[in-house]
């Protein structure tokens, strides 16, 4: 199991996301080139949204030709709402990879209503990544989205920014993301893909 602590951002518009690709800070921390991401994200859950109502998220996102199926949920006594637990693995077939998670600690929730489950939201969305390693040994990837959110018959657009902590204090990060808030306008996302994407009609 990975633990998610990530920052999200709501950037007005794509020529911002370019810029924050090109801030001197950014490039003087960057540990390797940007990559470029085609996401197309499906997230699952039954008719009567029994995973949402525990915060819970199932989702395979096809990653350039590479499908993932991951499962979230928050952490029991884990004080910081931003941290959750995440479980994920390399599958073409949901079914095949809910009980893989389940075994490595998701809740076995997942797999119990594996045979309910349908897609209810989707986001289709380009990413541009780039690990950022800090002074004090910390790290972290900083991510530009661009694209959309789906609903069944709604779509709303998609301009973001995410900071995700990979290793160390959250302290470098958490100042990083203060700093691009300012210099760029940008205001905290408090919701996640999903939960934006499940608005959707």
């Amino acid at each position: 199991m990975g633990k998610e602590l990530e920052w999200k951002l709501a950037v007005p518009s794509a020529g911002i996301l370019d810029r924050i690709l090109q801030d001197p800070v950014v490039c003087a921390l960057a540990a390797e080139p940007i990559r470029r991401l085609h996401m197309q994200s499906a997230y699952y859950d039954t008719p009567d949204r029994r995973l949402a109502a525990r915060n819970f998220t199932v989702r395979r996102r096809m990653e350039n030709e590479t499908s993932v199926v991951c499962v979230k949920a928050p952490l029991p006594g884990e004080p910081n709402l931003r941290v959750r637990g995440e479980w994920e693995t390399e599958s073409e077939d949901l079914a095949a990879a809910l009980p893989a998670l389940v075994s490595r600690g998701a809740p076995a929730l997942v797999q119990e209503l594996q045979d309910r489950l349908i897609c209810v939201c989707r986001a289709d969305f380009v990413r541009r990544a780039v690990l950022l390693r800090f002074p004090d040994g910390s790290a972290c990837e900083l991510a530009c989205d661009l694209g959309a959110l789906l609903g069944q018959t709604e779509r709303m657009e998609l301009c973001e920014l995410e900071l995700e902590l990979k290793q160390g204090p959250e302290t470098a990060t958490a100042t990083l993301c203060g700093r691009l808030m300012t210099r760029y306008g940008l205001r905290m996302q408090r919701l996640s893909k999903y939960a934006r994407a499940k608005s959707l009609a």
